[in-house]
């Protein structure tokens, strides 16, 4: 059994970084094309509750749409945990997805534009990378995939 994990954060500061805490939380099923659209609505109805900018929320309800896809088409479907997150002083949301797929071999090679499993554009995963404030990505073969992204409200 391998388990290959891979983080990325845009806020490359070094400060001393507080415990996340966790304001509130739901757990969405993503099993059909019908609940990758309630997700996505359900997050733009976060970041909008939340007062993202117009941009932020476009930016992190399109990775999320893309990682609910994924969740199902790839995983063959899975869950959405969406929490309201604060630390240091900032308020946040952040979404795990999680199934029981087969995995991700190569993560690296899958975060590459261009690399598809499903002959699409192959943009998913690196592009909903690029969309967030902080990206984690846990995938063990046979036993699935956890995505974690977290989008800070500015300030």
């Amino acid at each position: 059994m391998s388990i290959r994990a891979w983080r990325y954060s845009a806020h490359r500061r070094r400060r001393r970084r507080a415990a996340i805490v966790k304001l509130s939380e739901v757990v969405l099923d993503i099993r059909s094309g019908e609940q990758v659209n309630i997700a996505r609505k359900a997050v733009q109805e976060w970041a909008t509750r939340l007062a993202f900018s117009t941009l932020e929320r476009t930016k992190f309800v399109t990775a999320a749409s893309e990682l609910a896809r994924n969740t199902l088409v790839h995983g063959k479907g899975g869950t959405l945990t969406i929490e309201e997150v604060s630390q240091n002083g900032r308020t946040g949301l952040k979404l795990v997805f999680e199934d029981t797929g087969p995995g991700i071999p190569d993560i690296s090679r899958a975060l590459e534009d261009g690399f598809s499993t499903a002959k699409s554009m192959g943009l998913g995963l690196g592009g909903a990378r690029r969309l967030v404030s902080e990206f984690e990505i846990t995938s063990t073969a046979g036993q699935g995939t956890r995505v974690s992204i977290t989008q800070w409200k500015r300030r």
